[in-house]
């Protein structure tokens, strides 16, 4: 195969300063253009990289072999699921959609047609995470498991640039932070057979999971923490003890790899384990647990 043609559908801050970067600077890949909802950031970030603006999103489609998204996940479903039905192959944004129908109309276009997906949980494919997830999960023999994913993006004094995410603010960590968390526990514990949900403060989350292969987990999840206390980490009990994950860093770094993991999916015509159909099923937990809150 040639080099891959890859759009970007998206101009925000993580579109700016992680996609575009490293779609730019992969060996395997050409970065085909740019479209966005705003015209002149689609500028800005094109001339940046030295490539074209698009001012309809499907002529960006035609243009490429693949499109990555970076887009609000309602906003991001019909995108990809016209992209896919259009033959293009997908790097999509987590979580794929907030509404089961949304994914799973993603995961149709995807196996109507073949092509290759990945949905970029950064943990499945950051250096120093991604083996160890492989590692613990062929391991098993786990017993419990405890994750908390606290951002700051909401809390006095923020200054973060996802702070002014409207989809962000109305649908809090659980959305934003929690296809993170479940990224590490269901390839490790195995999927999830019943949970429940809880409430902390602002729009922190607590959630209660039971796994098929009968351990349980718990994660607290939410983007409104005071600056000292935030942070994220998973911690595995079983045989071997307790195992913490290592930390992680290199946003541009994990995205390149990704892109290596469609490049590979889209050679090989093999479903990458993190690819939409793991999506859907993030966003069939995560609707769950949100009908569990209400």
């Amino acid at each position: 195969m040639t080099k891959l043609r890859i759009g970007l559908i998206g101009t925000g801050p993580w579109a700016e300063r992680t996609q575009a970067p490293a779609l730019a600077a992969h060996p395997e890949a050409v970065f085909s253009g740019v479209w966005g909802r705003r015209p002149e950031a689609a500028a800005a970030i094109a001339t940046a990289h030295g490539v074209k603006a698009y001012d309809d999103v499907d002529a960006l489609i035609e243009a490429s072999d693949a499109v990555a998204i970076a887009l609000p996940p309602d906003v991001q479903a019909p995108l990809a699921a016209r992209a896919a039905a259009a033959g293009r192959h997908l790097l999509l944004d987590k979580p794929v959609a907030t509404t089961v129908t949304g994914a799973r109309e993603v995961v149709t276009a995807v196996e109507g047609t073949g092509v290759a997906s990945i949905v970029f949980c950064t943990l499945r494919f950051a250096a120093d995470t991604a083996p160890w997830i492989a590692e613990q999960a062929a391991a098993g023999g786990w017993f419990t498991a405890r994750a908390h994913w606290l951002g700051s993006l909401f809390a006095t004094g923020s200054d973060s640039p996802y702070a002014a995410s409207p989809w962000r603010r109305e649908k809090g960590g659980l959305w934003d932070v929690g296809p993170h968390v479940l990224s590490v526990l269901l390839p490790v514990l195995g999927d999830v057979s019943d949970l429940t949900a809880l409430r902390g403060p602002a729009d922190t989350v607590h959630l209660a999971l039971r796994h098929e292969s009968g351990a349980s987990s718990t994660a607290t999840l939410g983007l409104s923490a005071p600056a000292e206390a935030a942070g994220a980490a998973v911690e595995l009990y079983g045989e071997r003890g307790r195992v913490p994950m290592p930390a992680w860093g290199d946003a541009i770094g994990s995205f390149r790899s990704a892109v290596d993991a469609l490049l590979e999916s889209a050679r090989t015509g093999d479903a990458h384990a993190c690819d939409v159909r793991l999506g859907l099923r993030i966003t069939e937990i995560l609707a769950e647990a949100e009908e569990r809150l209400r």
